[in-house]
């Protein structure tokens, strides 16, 4: 049977990729960014699925809102991988208002806004993947000019680790994924010329088996997907 999944950061990078598997492999797919004419894209690797998308801005608030109508045919959300990230790199010194604002907007209250809207439409087969970063995870190496975004990204790890407690058993399995450096276009436009270790193929690969497996085993858990330590 068919899953239903949900994918933010969707038109490329990881987000993309992830798409394309599921797409191929039969899962229907809702699809979330700001780039409708990359999102458009996807739908060629349908393959006895189904697949939707949105155009919207994290950020912005009460847009999510469309996200209910777009999945009201839904009887169950399988998977939903809060995949979208703003990456800001700037010394400190220079981090604006606007950078904490819309970083927090894209990083932390959006994923949290979709969990909200999805939530009747999951049980205790349904999983949510937060996607973070390495830099969120406390004792890990820590990069100059990323404050903004590894801080604001860090509060996807609390907010997993205290709704595996929250959640009854008839609710979903969440956990966090902590990633190192993959080689993506947000990685090169914040760090021109930086070779990443794994590929954006390789994660969305990794992030495909885990949605769909990963929370008969764990919950409430920061996997950290980093091939160097710390």
């Amino acid at each position: 049977m068919n899953k239903n999944i949900i994918i933010t950061g969707a038109s490329r990078g990881i987000g993309r990729e992830l798409a394309k598997i599921h797409l191929l492999n039969g899962n229907n797919v809702l699809a979330i960014s700001r780039n409708a004419e990359k999102l458009e894209e996807l739908k060629m690797f349908e393959n006895n699925s189904q697949f939707r998308f949105l155009s919207l801005d994290l950020a912005d608030y009460n847009s999510l809102n469309q996200i209910t109508q777009a999945i009201q045919d839904w009887n169950k959300v399988d998977v939903l991988y809060n995949n979208a990230g703003l990456l800001v790199n700037k010394p400190f010194a220079e981090i604006t208002e606007s950078d904490i604002d819309y970083s927090i907007d894209v990083n932390y209250k959006g994923p949290f806004r979709l969990i909200q809207l999805i939530l009747d439409k999951t049980d205790f087969n349904s999983h949510i993947v937060n996607i973070t970063t390495m830099g969120a995870v406390q004792g890990s190496l820590k990069f100059p000019g990323l404050g903004v975004y590894s801080s604001s990204k860090a509060g996807l790890v609390t907010l997993t680790e205290l709704l595996a407690q929250e959640f009854n058993e008839n609710q979903p399995r969440i956990n966090c994924i902590a990633l190192g450096a993959v080689q993506t276009e947000m990685l090169e436009e914040a760090f021109p010329g930086y070779i990443a270790p794994i590929s954006a193929e390789e994660t969305a690969e990794y992030l495909y088996n885990f949605g769909l497996n990963g929370h008969r085993y764990q919950n409430g858990k920061v996997i950290q997907l980093s091939t160097t330590t710390p």
